[in-house]
């Protein structure tokens, strides 16, 4: 089941979506404040965020860019103003797609289905698949095991993939509230993912060292 984070500090809305997100198939989850964002995507790896651009503690678009620093997890801002549309566009913050308050909720929810469908058309490789509402890596139609700490850094990679992390840019995005992680750690996390992956083609290196940089996902 696919997964949408709704970020809207009025709970009437909040509610109004969750109902007609769960009638088409969706599972969500809700935070009010936009402190709380990134810590909730990092929990629950939605499929699509709903953006409000007004928000208690950070505003939408400051979070959207955050969100942008290291995934590309599809985003639909909600604005209330009609002709900022234009200037967030022109923007270019990266989200995904903008509605105008009031909206009508079967269109956002069919906006949501248009986005997925697309976005799921370019997955970074055919042969790499991650269910995120199970927390599940399938590599050539093989399940990979890994441990839950070991899921949160391959997802990071997986959502940029080209893109370079530093051993601190993944403890500060993937393990932001655990004290025990060290850059020896994420070392032996990134060994322990690609011998995983090597049980199921032993000439695969799923993440490449960059000397002096960090790592990166290399698409099979």
């Amino acid at each position: 089941m696919e997964h949408i984070l709704i970020v809207e500090d009025e709970n009437e809305i909040a509610n109004h979506l969750s109902r007609f997100f769960h009638a088409s198939g969706f599972s969500t989850s809700h935070v009010k404040n936009g402190l709380d964002v990134v810590v909730e995507i990092q929990k629950t790896s939605p499929s699509l965020i709903v953006l409000d651009i007004m928000l208690p503690g950070k505003d939408g678009l400051t979070c959207c860019k955050e969100i942008r620093a290291f995934s590309e997890v599809p985003i639909i801002m909600l604005t209330a103003k009609v002709n900022e549309v234009d200037r967030l566009l022109g923007l270019g913050i990266g989200a995904d797609d903008y509605v105008c308050k009031p909206f009508s909720a079967p269109e956002l929810v069919m906006r949501v289905k248009a986005i997925l469908k697309r976005t799921q058309s370019q997955l970074p490789s055919p042969t790499l698949f991650i269910d995120k509402s199970k927390q599940l890596v399938f590599y050539k139609n093989s399940k990979v095991s890994l441990t839950a700490r070991e899921y949160k850094l391959l997802l990071l990679l997986f959502n940029s993939p080209e893109r370079i992390y530093s051993r601190e840019q993944i403890i500060d995005l993937v393990y932001p509230d655990l004290r025990d992680i060290t850059d020896r750690a994420i070392d032996n996390h990134v060994k322990n993912i690609r011998k995983s992956f090597k049980q199921v083609d032993s000439q695969e290196k799923i993440i490449e060292s960059i000397y002096g940089a960090g790592y990166k996902l290399v698409l099979p």
